[in-house]
């Protein structure tokens, strides 16, 4: 019997370490660098190519005459001269900067208050039959709404900027984590109050780590109303001492009748779109849910 004890005990520690090591050798593979070349194929060429055969479309357009009137489509040349100009004249960088600055500042503003806000409104069902309704609403409403009134309010500052990103970002985030606290089980948070983790303890350890992927969606969502709603608000309320973002500058080659101009500025507010969301939101979201065994590290 003892013999027949031992041999058992010893097939299960063979099969526990046959089972430990290929639990080990799936980790190496999952861990393990793709080659530069697999990397370049799957992640840059793809973008890389689209982007060229945009450029030959354009100037395919241009060239063969089907767009003839340069005030109406001109050509790539054209908008690389004058995005060359502003970059030696020294004012590129302060497009960009003077925008970027102010999303960037606005989208924390509306983190501060939509992170709140949304875990009010998913924990308590008297705020969110009252307010929920509301932010969706809100939520809907195209951002260039708010700024003849915010104009109105605040004038024509950088306060006025700030009110039209807080309007159009607070309902997006809010509105994320009250979806990713909805999406949180309910098992979890009996565990939770089990080990003791109740009110604020369970919502910072508990609530907000499992509504992290709903929470990280509506971020993505909340910046790019934020980026938006400034854009709206730089085009339609322009002021000399406010200085001259990519709205602006977009507004400025309108008046001017431009177009290398206004395709400068699209090509900018695109660019710094993107750019932000490759160097911000991306990784936050890989990171999300590769923690949460969703995405093999690569």
């Amino acid at each position: 019997m003892a013999s027949t004890d031992t041999t058992t005990a010893h097939d299960g520690g063979s099969d526990l370490a046959g089972l430990e090591a290929g639990l080990d050798a799936l980790e190496t593979v999952q861990q393990g660098r793709k080659p530069f070349r697999q990397t370049l194929k799957e992640k840059v060429l793809p973008p890389v190519t689209a982007l060229v055969l945009v450029l030959v479309v354009w100037q395919g357009l241009v060239s063969f005459k089907v767009v003839d009137d340069p005030s109406k489509l001109p050509a790539p040349a054209d908008v690389w001269h004058v995005v060359r100009d502003a970059w030696l004249q020294g004012e590129l960088l302060g497009y960009i900067w003077t925008s970027v600055s102010r999303g960037l500042l606005g989208f924390l503003f509306a983190l501060a208050i939509g992170t709140p806000l949304g875990l009010i409104v998913a924990r308590v069902k008297f705020v969110r039959a009252a307010i929920g309704p509301i932010l969706s609403g809100l939520q809907s409403l195209p951002s260039v709404a708010w700024v003849p009134p915010a104009v109105i309010w605040l004038g024509l500052n950088n306060s006025m900027m700030y009110a039209v990103i807080l309007l159009g970002a607070v309902p997006s985030i809010a509105n994320g984590l009250v979806s990713g606290v909805d999406q949180v089980p309910p098992l979890f948070l009996r565990a939770g109050r089990t080990l003791g983790a109740t009110g604020l303890r369970g919502t910072w350890h508990i609530t907000l780590p499992a509504a992290l992927p709903g929470y990280v969606a509506g971020l993505k969502q909340g910046w790019a109303f934020s980026w938006r709603s400034l854009m709206a608000a730089e085009i339609i309320a322009s002021f000399p001492d406010l200085g001259v973002g990519l709205g602006q500058l977009l507004e400025n080659g309108r008046n001017a009748s431009d177009m290398a101009m206004v395709f400068e500025a699209i090509l900018l507010i695109l660019i710094v779109g993107i750019a932000i969301d490759l160097l911000i939101f991306s990784p936050l979201e890989r990171w999300v849910l590769r923690s949460r065994g969703l995405m093999v590290k690569s």
